[in-house]
């Protein structure tokens, strides 16, 4: 076989369509001098939602209200209540505890609070619904 023959050739056809369809408009791209900075701390736009700023106390407080959400904890009275999921749970106090033990040592002592606080309620909670009758 000659440098110039292939053995194979392979054609990818998905996602083309047949002369009869339409095809569809192509996806612009971004412009090549366009950065996406995703830690940036620069105010977001108005098209963005304004919510708090994501810190790692807040991101141990999101992590800490699903895990009590799924040992039965309701955060409103009038919420109905979810179904009672203790080994993802006890998944989340798992990941909780991990992150506690990797960051120990670079946490200012609020975080280290919250994360330590958070993981004691936890704990308790979850101690009281797996020894409690059901």
């Amino acid at each position: 076989m000659s440098e110039e023959e292939q053995a194979f050739v392979v054609r990818d056809k998905r996602g083309r369509t047949s002369e009869a369809e339409p095809t569809p408009a192509p996806i612009p791209e971004p412009a090549a001098d366009t950065e996406v900075n995703f830690g940036s701390s620069a105010p977001p736009s108005e098209s963005e939602d304004a919510g708090p700023p994501i810190t790692f106390s807040s991101f141990v407080f999101s992590l800490g209200t699903s895990a009590l959400m799924l040992m039965g904890e309701s955060l409103e009275p009038e919420q109905p209540s979810m179904p009672v999921n203790l080994p993802q749970a006890k998944e989340i106090v798992d990941i909780l505890s991990m992150l506690e033990e990797k960051s120990k040592g670079n946490l200012s002592a609020d975080e280290a609070s919250v994360i330590g606080d958070m993981l004691y309620t936890l704990r308790m909670k979850y101690v009281e619904r797996t020894s409690s009758p059901a």
